[in-house]
């Protein structure tokens, strides 16, 4: 490998896969989300990218670990025993593989994304 095979997001031109959430998921919005997948690794384990979603409230259910970076939106993350955390532009974190519960976006959000998924 070389130089070449580094992969920078800020300028690399992926393109953008957009969706709305199945029905089962929904809880409130039709939100439009849209990604950006900049990478994958050969194993297809590993990826990151762009996401974006407008307002709604939706069930989740990790399969993978994420790291989340905001940069911009604000948005509450619900665990199932109902406690909460908000997180907006600056906020950096990771939501564990086995974490279930709501993401709720409260004003249009836009995050990048890494996320690994182990062999099952």
């Amino acid at each position: 490998m070389n130089i070449n095979s580094i992969v920078d997001i800020s300028n690399n031109k992926a393109e953008s896969e957009h969706y709305h959430l199945d029905d089962e998921k929904l809880i409130s919005g039709n939100p439009a989300q849209a990604v950006e997948n900049h990478f994958s690794s050969p194993c297809d384990q590993f990826h990151c990218g762009v996401w974006e979603s407008e307002k709604g409230s939706w069930k989740v259910n990790y399969t993978e670990s994420e790291y989340c970076e905001i940069l911009a939106g604000n948005s509450v993350i619900t665990d199932e025993n109902g406690n909460t955390m908000t997180v907006n532009e600056g906020s950096r974190f990771v939501i564990p593989a086995g974490f279930s519960g709501t993401w709720e976006v409260l004003d249009s959000c836009k995050k990048i994304y890494v996320m690994f998924e182990a062999p099952p």
